[in-house]
């Protein structure tokens, strides 16, 4: 353990749920949400979620997009990605590796989002993670391979091809999601 790691308080999920406010807990640390996001965040979640949505409805499993739902990783791990896709229904929190998860980045959260959410994502061996960039209309893409996130899309257009487990093809106009 870290030496700083080793002074700071440890928490677990029963403190979380107890907690007012929007938090992430990360290996037992609390980190407090950014306030809501400015407008053109709001809109790239949003065009993501009809984009996907408008594609899940052919899927032959009853897959499903959820925006800021509470992951549960561990006892001490609990992050709320901005998009989520899994191939069921979730009744109160997501506590299995969803499909993909989408962050569309802001100056306060593109370091924890960019470095400290993507080695956790590939931990928990998400197959596809996307950062979506609002601000220069850019959206790059990792692909879980042998364990690993490869870079498997990076531009701002084009369109983005996302297979899924169950069989199901999503083709994402990347212009589309920053319209």
């Amino acid at each position: 353990m870290g030496l700083v790691k080793e002074y700071l308080p440890y928490y677990t999920i029963e403190d979380y749920k107890l907690w007012e406010g929007d938090w992430e807990l990360i290996e037992g640390i609390p980190f407090a949400m950014a306030p809501s996001p400015f407008g053109i965040h709001q809109k790239a979640i949003a065009n993501f979620t009809y984009e996907i949505k408008k594609q899940l409805e052919d899927c032959p499993k009853d897959c499903n997009v959820y925006i800021e739902l509470d992951w549960i990783i561990s006892d001490d791990t609990v992050l709320r990605p901005d998009l989520v896709v899994i191939c069921k229904e979730i009744i109160e929190y997501l506590k299995e590796n969803p499909e993909i998860v989408v962050e569309v980045i802001s100056k306060p959260t593109a370091k924890k989002d960019e470095h400290l959410k993507y080695e956790i994502y590939e931990r928990e061996k998400v197959p596809y993670y996307i950062i979506a960039y609002p601000e220069i209309k850019k959206v790059r893409v990792f692909k879980l391979t042998n364990g690993k996130y490869e870079k498997y899309f990076d531009s701002d257009n084009g369109i983005l091809e996302l297979q899924l487990k169950d069989g199901c093809l999503l083709k994402i106009e990347v212009e589309n999601i920053f319209k």
